[in-house]
């Protein structure tokens, strides 16, 4: 950069519980995102397994556990399983739209029913509208609320099953949160089908990453991350691609 550019200032966390393994604590160190520069800044603290919320970047930094992976899928070379490809089949139909980072009513009935489901003892299950909000629209950087609907019926915008709050960072798409009708009985797989046309829709653009985030080997909850193939892990040497364990699990 030709501009000056000031070295961000990182704080760290005090520990808390830690929400994938029990018995253990988590700690995180964190900087603002703000100035000219903070889109840079996020790029270049995502490839080194920070993650985004609101104007806050942020990784784990635990005293005694680094359970926590940070994970991409090679979006070029993404060859979809056999399940997989039945999923995409089966939500074909889906009208996706890339919004503008605002929150609706609409937006929010679905959270809620998606974390009173699957999520009920999580630290979200009491986020409000506001919170939501805030979750959304406080972005320095390019972020869209990916939208996942029913087919139009009328004119009218079809029902909202899906939707993804996702980051285009310079090497591809962050995945920074995504919720979906829970048990719908019709959709199997919409958490699936949601990562998937992420996938498609990022090596369209020729970016070459979709960023899931933090992978725990020993957490149930981060077991689907393993799905997709070839996945890349973040390690002292870098970025190397690696081969979990899969275990069958129903599709989210």
């Amino acid at each position: 950069m030709s501009a000056p550019f000031r070295f961000p200032r990182f704080f760290v966390t005090t520990p808390s519980p830690c929400p994938y393994l029990p018995g253990k604590t988590e700690r995180k160190v964190f900087t603002e995102l703000s100035g000219q520069h903070s889109v840079e800044l996020n790029d270049a603290l995502g490839r080194i397994g920070f993650r985004r919320s609101q104007s806050v970047a942020y990784r784990p930094s635990c005293i005694d556990c680094a359970a926590c992976i940070s994970v991409r899928v090679v979006a070029g070379e993404f060859q979809p399983s056999t399940t997989q490809r039945k999923v995409m089949r089966r939500n074909a139909d889906l009208e996706v739209t890339a919004c503008k980072p605002w929150t609706t009513e609409e937006q929010y009935a679905l959270l809620r029913r998606y974390l009173q489901r699957r999520h009920p003892d999580g630290g979200m299950v009491d986020m409000d509208e506001s919170d939501f909000s805030d979750m959304v629209e406080q972005s320095p950087v390019k972020t869209y609320v990916v939208e996942y609907r029913e087919p139009s019926l009328d004119g009218r915008p079809g029902r909202l099953v899906g939707a993804c709050l996702t980051d285009q960072q310079a090497d591809g798409l962050s995945m920074i949160y995504s919720f979906f009708e829970p048990d719908d009985p019709v959709r199997h797989g919409l958490g699936t089908f949601i990562i998937l046309d992420h996938i498609v829709r990022a090596a369209r653009a020729g970016l070459p990453y979709v960023y899931l985030g933090y992978w725990v080997e020993q957490s149930r909850r981060m077991a689907y991350k393993a799905r997709f193939r070839p996945l890349e892990r973040l390690g002292p040497d870098g970025w190397r691609r690696f081969e979990p364990e899969q275990k069958e699990l129903p599709l989210g």
